[in-house]
């Protein structure tokens, strides 16, 4: 039989704003927080979270041929 999944989030935005209710447990002092969003799929994401902590936001420009390595 096949299993049904269901999702997680409904888009990335719901995403985010998760996250940002999930941090906000993790990080009661919220000085100085600054969000890196990943292009292509993070921005969404970044900025719901940025938004929740009114923290500033900015992107994390990475070359295809650094990925996967430390």
């Amino acid at each position: 039989m096949f299993a049904i999944r269901s999702a997680l989030f409904t888009d990335r935005k719901d995403a985010g704003q998760k996250l940002a209710k999930a941090l906000a447990q993790l990080l009661p002092q919220r000085d100085n927080i600054v969000v890196l969003a990943l292009p292509r799929g993070g921005v969404p994401v970044a900025c719901e979270v940025a938004e929740a902590f009114q923290a500033p936001l900015d992107l994390l420009m990475v070359s295809p041929s650094t990925q996967g390595r430390p």
